[in-house]
């Protein structure tokens, strides 16, 4: 056995332990918070610590410096280069459009027009276009933006400090599944379907036909069940609680955000346009400041920064999953994905799925359902989880997300997924 074939297998097992202490840390960052509020000289260290969307960037750049004390820097260095960031760069790009006030001002608007066609009170009928008909949009404008504009529109009605604990994990849990699931109806938008469609010649149509129409159900009953649940709380918000008007921006202003935000869901799949588009962006948001609200950038940023780790530290974990995503027969698989979702990006479980050679049609559709099902259960188990937490972890207790609430809160959801997308 030589050198490199030791090395490889001595990172594959730092990489495995690596991504192990940061799933822990995951769980662990409301109690970091904690320590935070109760250790004010450190205030700022466990703040940091705490961050979710700082886990898996730090623990990346820990795995990217054993690297080079085992291998060298030349390797590491290789290997950081080597990893595809292009969604780590979507989300954080997506992110920051589609929080902008023009588009969160149509986007209000919209769905306040349809709020009143609905025959209940304003409050409740917003609540369940947020978590029903927004996740089912995802399908069109990809799964992030779908979460940002959701999570902006339902944080002044379910993700309050007047809000029961129990009542926001239960809502944060049918959000997460439900745009984890929403984004099924076409080929593009989810990325554990984006990451098989190409290879497996998965269209539309056949998303729509096969995968789509069980979520989209599911999607509806998660949202009618849980609106109907916290019909009280819901019903003792005033209309003016709900809405999320402001100043009015000029129709123009508003075109060419929408317009920004269409061309970046286009070019989803070529950083280098929809950067250069996004430094357009920008620089028409300073042009036209007086319409504007600050854009979340830092928010942004963090979420890219913990997807970017979680490709780093996801990349080497194949050795590992792929053999245990082989050896699954197709029910089998579908449980095996919804577990392993839960602690891996599904769409990197669906991305080795596709490497198997000769996989059958069935096997195909439980990696995928199972895939999607238990995209929800964690903070890292879809792409637009992180960003989800990023907005709405200010109106949780200690403006921290436990990740067992989110657990439970998403438990009763995922199995809705479930028997929609084996039984139907």
């Amino acid at each position: 056995m030589n050198d490199a074939t030791l090395h490889t297998g001595l990172m594959h097992q730092i990489a495995a332990v690596l991504f192990g202490i940061a799933l822990l840390h995951t769980f662990g960052a409301k109690f970091l918070e904690g320590l935070a509020h109760r250790h004010p000289r450190h205030a700022g260290l466990f703040h940091l610590l705490g961050e979710v969307e700082v886990v898996f960037g730090f623990w990346a750049f820990v795995l990217v410096a054993s690297m080079a004390l085992v291998a060298g820097s030349g390797p590491a260095i290789a290997y950081a280069e080597s990893r595809q960031f292009t969604e780590p760069l979507f989300v954080c790009v997506v992110m920051v459009v589609a929080a902008s006030r023009p588009v969160l001002q149509v986007v209000g608007r919209s769905m306040a027009l349809l709020a009143r066609l609905l025959p209940v009170p304003q409050p409740m009928a917003m609540a369940w276009l947020g978590l029903a008909v927004v996740p089912l949009l995802g399908s069109l404008i990809t799964e992030p933006a779908a979460m940002t504009l959701a999570a902006l529109m339902l944080a002044p009605l379910l993700f309050t400090p007047a809000m029961p604990e129990r009542f926001k994990y239960a809502a944060l849990g049918v959000l997460f599944v439900n745009i984890s699931i929403g984004g099924t109806l076409t080929a593009y938008a989810a990325p554990p379907v984006l990451m098989v469609a190409a290879t497996w010649q998965w269209d539309t149509a056949f998303m729509a036909a096969t995968l789509g129409w069980k979520a989209a159900l599911a999607v509806l009953c998660n949202a009618t069940v849980l609106v109907a649940w916290l019909r009280k709380p819901l019903r003792a918000l005033t209309p003016p609680a709900a809405a999320q008007d402001g100043t009015p921006v000029p129709w123009v202003v508003s075109l060419v955000h929408l317009a920004f935000l269409s061309g970046v869901v286009v070019l989803a799949h070529h950083p280098v346009l929809f950067l250069g588009l996004f430094l357009f962006f920008l620089g028409y948001t300073q042009a036209y400041a007086r319409f504007q609200s600050p854009l979340i950038l830092k928010e942004g940023l963090l979420v890219g920064f913990f997807l970017a780790g979680l490709v780093v530290l996801g990349g080497m974990q194949q050795w590992w999953l792929q053999p245990i995503v082989e050896s699954l027969a197709p029910t089998a698989l579908f449980f095996g994905a919804l577990g392993l979702t839960a602690v891996t990006d599904n769409a990197a479980l669906t991305y080795l799925g596709s490497l198997i050679v000769g996989i059958s049609d069935p096997a195909k559709y439980m990696l995928v359902a199972g895939a999607v099902a238990g995209g929800g259960l964690t903070v890292i188990a879809n792409a637009p989880n992180p960003a989800g937490v990023a907005l709405l972890r200010a109106g949780f207790e200690d403006q921290s997300i436990g990740a067992g609430g989110l657990l439970l809160g998403a438990l009763p959801p995922t199995l809705v997924a479930c028997l929609f997308f084996l039984l139907l």
